[in-house]
């Protein structure tokens, strides 16, 4: 029997509150400056509640008439990269992790050390001389540049390791009796049995590949090829003139929707991927 104490349910329902107000009412000012023009916005006081602007003010991000940079552009430039570091992530790092786990190969601890200490070692630390393969593999202002250097992951290496780990012994001493090859048994058995781990990892390194911004700078001189994170910084250096900021509000505001709709919809799998298992 659950106890009726009206006091704690108050007390923990208005931390709630609090924190969901905190949350959201940045979004909401964005929205409201979104839909605005430049001249209301530098009145005091700011408006808080929606305007009549917001149509015209897409028009002009999907245009690019402002800053020569459509918005609809940037964003597949984004949704491209995102999705080509996820799953490549996934397929590397899955790969890998069978491998150490079932195949017995000589250094096989070692070799999965070595992948483990690349966490040390962030694109930051060694930006430089990746950006010379790059370079000299003439993969600049390429999707294939945005993507390869980001796609190995010593992290979902690990995870999957630890997953693989879990699955009985039985399971593979059937397969192999069946006459399954290694890579049915990858199919067949280990895939369905980490696919809510895969969705998770999905979820996670979706968002990573998509909030990139330092190496896309790096690498990209051409406008076509900016992301969306990389836009909102290019209308912020907009020369001497003052900055859209009502342009800039709805550029982040559009930049967020792709990250919110994966974890809204992959929302379930994604929990279950992190605290359950179907073995």
């Amino acid at each position: 029997m659950i106890e009726n104490r009206p006091l704690t349910t108050f007390v923990s329902h208005s931390v709630l509150i609090i924190g969901v107000t905190l949350i959201v009412f940045p979004i909401w000012i964005m929205f409201v400056a979104a839909t605005h023009d430049a001249l209301r916005l530098t009145q005091v006081p700011l408006p808080l509640l929606p305007g009549d602007q917001l149509w015209a003010n897409l028009q002009t991000l999907f245009q690019g008439k402002e800053f020569g940079i459509p918005i609809h552009l940037s964003v597949f430039n984004s949704l491209i990269m995102a999705l080509m570091i996820s799953v490549g992530k996934i397929s590397i790092s899955v790969l890998a992790a069978f491998a150490i786990v079932y195949f017995d190969f000589r250094f096989r601890m070692f070799f999965f050390w070595m992948i483990f200490i690349t966490l040390m070692l962030p694109v930051e630390v060694r930006i430089l001389p990746t950006y010379e393969v790059v370079a000299h593999f003439n993969m600049l202002d390429s999707y294939w540049g945005l993507s390869i250097p980001l796609i190995a992951s010593a992290t979902a290496t690990f995870m999957f390791r630890q997953t693989f780990l879990t699955i009985p012994d039985e399971l593979m001493e059937a397969s192999r009796i069946d006459g399954a090859s290694p890579m049915r048994f990858f199919v067949d058995v280990v895939l369905p049995m980490s696919r809510t781990n895969i969705a998770a990892l999905f979820v996670i390194l979706f968002i990573y590949g998509w909030n990139q911004y330092l190496w896309p700078l790096l690498i990209t001189t051409d406008p076509d090829m900016y992301t969306a994170v990389m836009s909102i910084k290019q209308m912020l250096e907009s020369g001497e003139s003052e900055p859209q900021w009502q342009l800039i509000m709805l550029t982040a505001l559009i930049a967020m929707l792709p990250p919110v709709l994966v974890v809204v919809f992959m929302q379930k799998v994604f929990v279950k991927g992190l605290t359950d298992s179907e073995k």
